[in-house]
């Protein structure tokens, strides 16, 4: 029987691009350019609206 696909969240699809860039354009391990990407769209999130 097949798994059930799953779910995955718009902040996770952001995370992996992110994710993706990072590793296309430096020498970063994927977990390294994942931690890297939290980091990235948290402080991203943390502009105020206006400011962005």
């Amino acid at each position: 029987m097949a798994s059930p696909p799953s779910i995955r969240s718009p902040y996770d699809l952001r995370v992996d691009l992110v994710a993706d860039t990072i590793t296309e354009h430096s020498k970063l391990k994927s977990e390294a350019a994942h931690d890297l990407a939290v980091r990235i769209l948290h402080t991203l999130n943390a502009i105020p609206e206006k400011m962005r």
